[in-house]
């Protein structure tokens, strides 16, 4: 019997909903598979904040060196607005804590649910990989400078050739195992950083010859995703870049509820913060109707990547696609079901392919 652990960190709006159906469906997994999970929980985000002052407390710091994976809900919400330290804080320092360097953000758009979607062809399905600490969020120096007349500001865009390296060569790895295309975003023609990612890119691709590898200026590549996302399999980019472009595949695919993420410090096999990249969600949070597609996701790609547990992830993926194809939709995506009712339709739906495979 396999054993697993698990930290759970729900944290703000909506989190605790999704993260708590997610884990309905985790137990209905584990018992199909013969597993064995260890789940254990803690605070981050606002919900820190209200109960020890920190929004990643020193007892949820203990609790993740001991996990093998992190699912969290979302953080942050206007209780929060004018607290001496914000909910957000929690997450880019449990990042760093962590030593994530890479956000991985599958899109895709499912059959059933084209109508979503501002695309009139509406087919995409691909991946961003955005590096996670360099560029301009955390180089120095930055802030105000007050001048005789004039204020100054500075933000600085800074990033190491290792930084840039490790997260082009992961992408390069997936899209060789997948067989897919890579799409290396930048902005050469302006920025010294953008020229020489470009130069790592290059000298990484002769590794890879399998690889079909197109340099895009990031301007250029949010015109074309949108005019042409099939010709987008795997991208990789900078930090800022990659804030900007992943979100803009949610627009793609009709709703940032339909997303989940990894965020990770290394290949296949290595310890993993998982989490839907839609917010906390605080004007529907309690009344039972949000989406929880984004965090099944996000199970299923933990389930895949930290446990190693391939077919599983699948098994997973499919179940959710099924029932988006079939319904109940949550309001977001023009239903009505409740979060529970939606929850319960996966499950009985991985129950039922389940015993298809053994039929077979």
């Amino acid at each position: 019997m396999a054993t697993h652990q698990l930290l759970v960190l729900p944290g703000d709006g909506i989190g605790p909903e999704v993260t708590g159906a997610t884990l309905r469906l985790l137990d209905a997994v584990s018992e199909l598979l013969g597993w064995s999970v260890e789940k254990a929980e803690a605070d981050i985000g606002g919900r820190a904040i209200d109960r020890v002052g920190d929004p990643f407390p020193v007892e949820t710091q203990t609790m993740i060196d001991k996990a093998e994976a992190v699912l969290l809900g979302a953080v942050g919400g206007p209780l929060w607005d004018q607290a001496p330290k914000r909910p957000e804080a929690g997450l880019l320092a449990m990042r760093q804590y962590m030593g994530l360097w890479a956000n991985l953000r599958p899109f895709r758009i499912f059959s059933g649910l084209e109508h979503l979607s501002p695309l009139k062809n509406a087919k995409a399905r691909g991946i961003v990989f955005r590096e996670l600490t360099g560029g301009l969020y955390f180089g120095e120096p930055r802030g105000r400078h007050l001048l005789p007349d004039d204020l100054e500001v500075v933000d600085t865009l800074r990033y190491r050739r290792s930084e840039i390296e490790r997260i082009v060569r992961l992408a390069f790895k997936y899209a060789s195992d997948h067989h897919w295309t890579l799409t290396s975003v930048d902005k050469a023609n302006v920025l010294e950083s953008s020229r020489v990612w470009r130069e790592v890119t290059n000298e990484l691709a002769q590794g890879f010859p399998d690889v079909t590898l197109t340099h895009r200026y990031v301007d250029a590549a949010a015109m074309d995703l949108v005019l042409n996302p099939a010709g987008y399999q795997v991208i990789v980019t900078e930090n800022l870049f990659g804030d900007i472009l992943s979100d803009l595949t949610g627009g793609l695919v009709g709703s940032l509820g339909l997303l989940g993420s990894s965020s990770v410090a290394g290949t296949g096999g290595t310890r993993g913060l998982f989490e839907p990249v839609h917010g906390s969600a605080p004007d529907i949070a309690g009344r039972g109707i949000a989406n929880p597609t984004g965090s099944m996701l996000s199970l299923a790609y933990l389930i895949g990547w930290s446990w190693s547990e391939r077919e599983a992830e699948r098994l997973i993926e499919e179940a959710v696609a099924e029932s988006l194809v079939e319904g109940p939709h949550t309001p977001d995506l023009g239903g009505k079901a409740s979060t529970e009712e939606f929850t319960q339709t996966v499950i009985n739906r991985i129950k039922k392919i389940v015993q298809r495979r053994k039929i077979s």
